[in-house]
């Protein structure tokens, strides 16, 4: 009997410790895949940086940027780069 609720005991700790590592893995994901729209909104917008961007437009990418600083997907510093960025197309 002992040896069988040894058993179930590791087994449980190895299917927390997988759940909890796949959860980390979906977070990555989620992140890394935020950081892709972000650089397809930029990618998109580049050919429009001739024309300036209405303030609108650039409230909601700030917003954004914001948003990606504060789950910490961005840093301190890519965030203030592209900060500086859409303030300068306006």
């Amino acid at each position: 009997m002992p040896f069988l609720l040894r058993a179930a005991i590791v087994g449980g700790a190895a299917y927390h410790v997988g759940k909890r590592v796949q959860g980390g893995r979906d977070q990555d994901a989620a992140q890394q895949q935020q950081i892709d729209d972000l650089q397809a909104q930029q990618a998109q917008a580049q050919p429009q940086a001739a024309a300036p961007a209405s303030s609108e437009d650039a409230m909601a990418k700030l917003t954004q940027l914001k948003s990606l600083l504060d789950q910490g997907v961005l840093t301190q510093a890519e965030f203030d780069i592209q900060k500086t960025k859409i303030l300068q197309s306006m």
